[in-house]
């Protein structure tokens, strides 16, 4: 992300003081222009070629007698270093046509020896990763992720970049958040090195849909086989839209662009400055279900329109394209939003309200069934997404918590927290919305920790110290009915009286085409744990028999402290281990209404919900 005041070149005011409208060549002065192709599909190669002129005064090239140029090693969003440039091929250089001398001085820089302004280099990259973080080729379409894609120079980060896309063949139609430069085929203009990288590109025959709300309009590019109707999916996702930018008050776009993959498992989403990317199960809008988690998503990914795109955290902007980019505040910046991912569904009446509290609910339930909770608070887990969220191991269920799903519960918490301190008056929209303006239209820059809680307890009233410093700094057990009493309701575990037998080894959920029992994890503190059951072992049988196809259906025929002998292969030897079982600590939560509610409560549960008190 970039400083606030650079993204009003591409969604606020768009302003091109360095290039007419009329799709006039740069004047005098630094520019870089990309020449995208994809001759050979079907080899998962994007070709391309980049043109720096005019670059003197801010590298120093003449003097220097070399520029370098850079690959990100990551892309905002998605808090990984990914080695972007190991996909690069064929970097050749040329100065005034004529061949230069280059090398790799670094895993992602390349040295570019000559005293020459006019240079131009041509690289290809592999692109055989269909996900929102990366890029994609091949012979039905091309999906980039401009941080995979496109070289930068340091210096020249700030000016204008352009590129044209040669498409494949027959391919008509180009999807993305970029600028079209007028009576140019194919090309498109960024305002900086920050808005090309954050702008995706979909390239091929895609099928696309169109709608305006908040008066902005639109386009969603469909790629991949599904059935689906036009009219609804349109309709309700301009709901969805609505829905959310009425949270914030204002549109901060002049267009906006979804672009929607159709692959057989899916694959979440990422968001971008005045675009996503979507990738979705194929039958995603044949049952109430899937089209329901379909609809989340594209809440999720448009609310980052506001939250992290533009209402971000200090440490988010601007980027460091080559190392990792610390905060302690994914939880805010993921969790809230995964929070509003359903909530905003169940203002847009997607969600009924006993269905919304059920979910909320279920994501408690999720959480506090994870040991990690009481190992790893939410700042921490938002701190260390770089190497532990997004490179999760067998141990991470015992040594680690989501920001996206404790930050979502406390998301939850903080809008009960407000709208019972405020007695009705205000929730976490109000504390988003201050946010929104305060620290990016006014201030323009990301908040701080400090900023973040101060705002909250000026919105609520009231000190929120408790909340802060036990909830998301430490791993303090959780009062959840202080906050569900006010609107009716409290937490009940409906386990708690069970008598189940436990191992606490984890399997695979789905069935394996060999019914074989791998164990995938052990749940610290659990049989498995203090036995001696480890990961990777196969489990063959439980007392002589063999294993079936569900391991806990086998467990459940047995009593908490029944002394079982486990048979497996581990690395090839096979071994018997005796495991005393225990009482199964799993909970399932539920939130019931308390009895005899208060006029009072049944007024903030209304509110809450967006129903009409009975």
């Amino acid at each position: 992300m970039k400083k606030t005041s650079a993204l009003f070149f591409l969604c606020l005011i768009w302003v091109v003081p360095i290039l007419g409208w009329a799709g006039t060549a740069f004047p005098p002065g630094p520019s870089i222009d990309y020449t995208l192709s994809m001759p050979q599909p079907q080899t998962h190669f994007f070709e391309v070629e980049m043109r720096l002129s005019g670059i003197d005064a801010a590298t120093n090239v003449k003097k220097n007698g070399y520029v370098d140029v850079k690959m990100p090693v990551w892309t905002p969003g998605s808090y990984l270093i990914r080695e972007y440039a190991k996909n690069v091929e064929g970097f050749q250089a040329t100065a005034n046509g004529q061949p230069v001398r280059s090398e790799k001085i670094r895993k992602n820089t390349w040295r570019i020896y000559t005293n020459q302004e006019a240079i131009s280099i041509l690289y290809k990259v592999y692109a055989y990763e269909l996900s929102v973080r990366t890029s994609f080729l091949d012979n039905s379409h091309g999906y980039l992720n401009g941080a995979s894609i496109f070289l930068y120079v340091d210096p020249l980060r700030s000016i204008p970049h352009r590129v044209t896309i040669n498409p494949y063949r027959d391919w008509k139609n180009i999807a993305t958040g970029l600028k079209k430069v007028p009576n140019q085929a194919n090309t498109f203009e960024a305002s900086d090195y920050d808005i090309l990288v954050d702008s995706p590109i979909e390239i091929g025959n895609h099928r696309t849909l169109s709608f305006t709300a908040a008066n902005v309009p639109h386009t969603v590019a469909m790629y991949g086989e599904t059935t689906y109707d036009e009219k609804k999916v349109a309709a309700d996702m301009k709901k969805v839209c609505e829905t959310a930018t009425a949270v914030f008050g204002e549109h901060p776009c002049q267009d906006y662009t979804f672009l929607v993959h159709h692959t057989p498992t899916g694959g979440g989403g990422l968001e971008h400055l005045n675009s996503t990317t979507l990738q979705v199960r194929r039958d995603a809008y044949q049952k109430e279900g899937t089209y329901r988690n379909f609809l989340s998503l594209v809440a999720h990914e448009y609310f980052h329109l506001w939250n992290v795109k533009r209402l971000r955290p200090k440490a988010l902007g601007p980027f460091d394209y080559e190392n990792e980019n610390y905060t302690t505040q994914l939880w805010v910046s993921e969790g809230i939003t995964s929070f509003y991912q359903n909530y905003l569904l169940r203002k847009a009446n997607f969600i009924e309200p006993d269905t919304y509290v059920k979910m909320v609910a279920r994501e408690i339930t999720d959480i506090e069934n994870q040991p990690g909770i009481a190992v790893q608070s939410v700042a921490e887990s938002s701190f260390d997404a770089w190497i532990k969220g997004y490179r999760p191991n067998e141990n991470s269920v015992n040594s680690t918590i989501s920001y996206y799903d404790k930050g979502s519960v406390l998301g939850s918490l903080l809008n009960l927290e407000i709208l019972a301190s405020t007695k009705g008056q205000k929730n976490l929209d109000d504390l988003m919305r201050f946010m929104y303006d305060e620290y990016f239209k006014k201030q323009k820059r990301g908040f701080t920790d400090n900023e973040f809680q101060q705002a909250a307890e000026k919105i609520a009233g009231r000190k929120l110290t408790d909340f802060f410093q036990k909830y998301v700094f430490s791993t303090a057990p959780i009062d959840y009915n202080y906050f569900f009493r006010p609107v009716g309701l409290e937490l009940a575990n409906m386990s708690g009286a069970k008598n189940d037998a436990y191992l606490g080894a984890i399997t695979p959920t789905t069935r394996r085409a060999d019914n074989r029992q791998i164990i995938l994890a052990v749940r610290r503190d659990s049989p498995a744990w203090n036995d001696g059951l480890n990961v990777g072992d196969e489990i063959l049988s439980i007392n002589g028999s063999p294993v079936g196809n569900d391991l806990n259906a086998q467990i459940a025929s047995f009593k908490p402290g029944d002394t079982i002998e486990v048979a497996v292969n581990r690395t090839g030897l096979r071994q018997t281990i005796k495991v005393k079982l225990s009482n199964n600590p799993l909970v399932n939560y539920q939130l019931l209404s308390v009895q005899n509610p208060t006029a009072e409560q049944k007024s903030l549960y209304a509110k809450w919900l967006y129903t009409v008190a009975k």
